[in-house]
């Protein structure tokens, strides 16, 4: 069923730029950025990306250029998104663990000429360059010992970084892109959700209202930039401008040490890291700091961690009642502290209306299972399609709705309960992994003839990653090799940990492997487990 809005509206219309200039502003010697104790007010990080703004434009960078980055939790991150768009540029953040395919196809598909680069990856950029025929200029990040890479034009970011006000901010309409930001293809190679300037800030909007975000609250997450939960966590202070502390990486040994430093009154962290905190013994710490997180942004949450988070830790409410992804962020969401069915994804906000539809797009009787469909209720609240892809994008717009690939039921209230999902994606470590990319991958290796990657239950949540595998004639390959392997061609998070090599495949009367049969035999008496092995140790983040 639907549940739908009164009509359009035009809403908040705004822009990255001017968002910043507002807070800037109004609030300048405050502190923006935290970086485990290294502080940026609003007028020094604004001196810092007008510098690099500037820099840019010397370098040839013209509005609608795309400037990608691959680049950890830090300053120069998020002065590189901020220095593009001032100068009206696109920015492109590249996940930090994508490597070969995984690290090509996004940065040949988007045509960035400039690339900024933390010196640890610069060796993953060398390795594809070839294959990225736009790219001619990267700038790396820290030390590094200099590339020899034909065509190919490197130099140290630090001669670009410096700290002054020298640029004229363009003035981006709240429709112009702003960013571009790869959400995992499912028949084809990632896809880039095109990101509107007010798209980005309604991001910021939309995440805030799950907590009531005020000035005075200081945001603290782990969450990486090239994640639309760690832009939120940046954009949402600068809507504000109010402070977010930003972690290099998650520790749960630090965890409360790093909200105790921080000073910490919102806490934005990823599903996997829940059943970590809960289980993690009590320091002095997590004493001190009972109750000074007031909420926390995560999804999702059973009923008992839910009760964990308010007991042990005196959290006051857990954000974890929406429905989100790339292309529509806070799709349904409820308000802060509203009383919500367990286990529902929220329902219709202002933002979208709502409805679940069968194969023919027919809507579906209450508490019947069908897709979840999307469309805006105001100009520029969600994607604005996927970068030169018009085909993709009318097929996920079809009938004019959004189409999700995800299977809900809606209740006579207007909740919604995910069931199940239509898409053949996997989910590990907060990522969505192609299985088209992964098993272009592997296919790759010259020992494989077949292959077919799924999913299957992680006792952590979200999945584990296994792939089956036929031989080539005559081939031959143990589990471990193949393991190894994939770790050097694939982003960490999609590390198998499960192979399993058959004499064959199971497929229709098409010759279509029949993904649902392998999902459902699950870990079979064949199928090799990395973690039974010396190869993981089984730990926590240290």
């Amino acid at each position: 069923m639907a549940n739908i809005s009164n009509g359009w509206v035009t809403g908040t219309r705004d822009s990255v730029t001017a968002a910043f200039a507002r807070s800037l502003a109004a609030v300048p010697t405050n502190v923006f950025l935290d970086f485990s104790g290294e502080s940026y007010t609003y007028e020094h990080f604004d001196h810092l990306s007008s510098h690099l703004a500037s820099s840019f434009l010397e370098l040839g960078v013209q509005p609608g250029d795309r400037v990608a980055s691959m680049l950890d939790n830090s300053v120069q991150a998020v002065a590189t998104w901020i220095a593009a768009n001032k100068i009206g540029a696109i920015w492109v953040p590249i996940n930090t663990a994508n490597k070969g395919e995984f690290l090509r196809h996004p940065l040949a598909d988007c045509g960035a000429k400039l690339v900024v680069v933390d010196a640890q990856y610069f060796d993953r950029i060398e390795t594809v360059a070839h294959g990225v025929p736009e790219l001619s200029l990267v700038l790396v990040n820290g030390e590094f010992a200099g590339a020899d890479v034909p065509a190919l034009d490197v130099r140290p970011l630090g001669d670009y970084w410096g700290d002054s006000t020298g640029v004229e901010v363009v003035e981006n309409s709240p429709s112009d892109i702003g960013a571009l930001m790869y959400t995992s293809g499912t028949t084809g190679p990632s896809k880039a959700c095109m990101m509107s300037h007010n798209y980005l800030c309604n991001i910021a909007r939309a995440g805030s209202n799950l907590v009531a975000l005020e000035p005075h609250d200081i945001v603290w997450t782990p969450l990486p930039l090239f994640h639309t939960s760690g832009l939120q966590a940046i954009l949402g202070a600068i809507i504000v401008g109010g402070k977010v502390s930003i972690s290099l990486k998650f520790s749960v040994t630090n965890f409360w040490a790093e909200i105790e430093t921080s000073g910490a009154t919102v806490a934005k962290i990823m599903a996997s890291m829940v059943p970590i905190l809960i289980a993690a013994p009590e320091d002095d710490a997590m004493k001190r700091t009972f109750g000074q997180v007031r909420a926390v942004v995560g999804n999702p949450f059973t009923p008992a961690q839910k009760q964990a988070f308010y007991d042990r830790f005196g959290v006051k409410y857990i954000a974890n009642n929406q429905y989100g992804s790339t292309e529509v962020y806070c799709g349904t969401s409820v308000p802060y502290l509203a009383d919500t069915p367990q286990g529902s994804a929220g329902k219709r906000n202002d933002d979208f209306d709502v409805i679940v539809l069968d194969d023919n797009d027919c809507e579906v009787p209450y508490g019947t299972p069908g897709e979840l469909c999307f469309r805006p209720s105001k100009p520029d609240v969600m994607f604005s399609g996927y970068w030169q892809q018009p085909q993709k994008s009318a097929e996920v717009w079809r009938n004019l709705w959004m189409h999700t690939g995800d299977m809900v039921r809606m209740d006579e209230e207007g909740f919604i309960y995910f069931t199940d999902r239509k898409k053949d994606y996997m989910r590990k470590g907060g990522e969505n992994i192609s299985g088209f990319e992964m098993e272009k991958t592997f296919i790759g290796h010259d020992a494989i003839g077949e292959v077919s990657v799924h999913a299957l239950p992680s006792e952590l949540g979200e999945d584990d990653i296994k792939v089956v595998v036929v031989l080539a004639d005559g081939a031959n390959l143990s589990h471990e090799d193949l393991w190894h392997w994939s770790r050097e061609r694939v982003p960490s998070f999609a590390t198998p940990r499960y192979i399993e090599f058959r004499k064959e495949l199971p497929k229709n009367g098409v010759g279509r492997v029949l993904k649902y049969q392998l999902r459902d035999e699950g870990v079979t008496p064949a199928t090799w487990d990395v973690q039974t092995t010396d190869l993981v140790k089984k730990r926590v983040s240290q």
